[in-house]
């Protein structure tokens, strides 16, 4: 029975010591950072990610948001249901494909690119805090090769 309680101890020793347990952990630690500086402008964690595209081309069909996303289109419908009742975005019929929308950034969501930008500023500066200029351009180089990993499948 010891050996058996040994063993599963040392399983989860080892997955606390996994690079992936860890990435895990900052990902939530870093969402809650973030969630807790959008709030200060109204938004919850992931609408921001909607605006960020729209600010780069408005007029976004839905299946387009949801690609650039990456989630599936149900899970854009309920954001945008959520960002159209806070007054940031419309949703429009699309006059090139009677079957979808575009949605279209509100004066009210275009004015929310400056602070939103300001949130994601002080969230870097929260999470790069003692690294240097090498360091930084070294860890965003190896999260850019592990995301390629992760949406490659490879």
């Amino acid at each position: 029975m010891a050996g058996a309680a040994e063993n599963k101890a040392a399983r989860w020793h080892s997955i606390r010591d996994n690079v992936g347990y860890t990435l895990a952990k900052v990902c939530r630690a870093h969402r809650a950072s973030v969630g807790e500086l959008l709030a200060e402008v109204g938004l919850h964690v992931g609408q921001e990610m909607v605006l960020i595209e729209l600010w780069e081309q408005d007029g976004l069909r839905g299946g387009e948001l949801a690609a650039r996303l990456g989630v599936e289109p149900p899970t854009v419908t309920r954001m945008l249901q959520r960002l159209e009742g806070c007054g940031l975005v419309g949703r429009r019929p699309d006059p090139e494909d009677a079957r979808s929308f575009r949605v279209h950034l509100t004066d009210k969501g275009r004015s929310l690119e400056g602070p939103v930008t300001c949130c994601w500023e002080e969230a870097e500066d929260r999470v790069l805090k003692g690294l240097d200029g090498d360091e930084r351009q070294t860890l965003h180089q190896l999260l850019k090769k592990v995301r390629s990993n992760l949406v490659s499948g490879s």
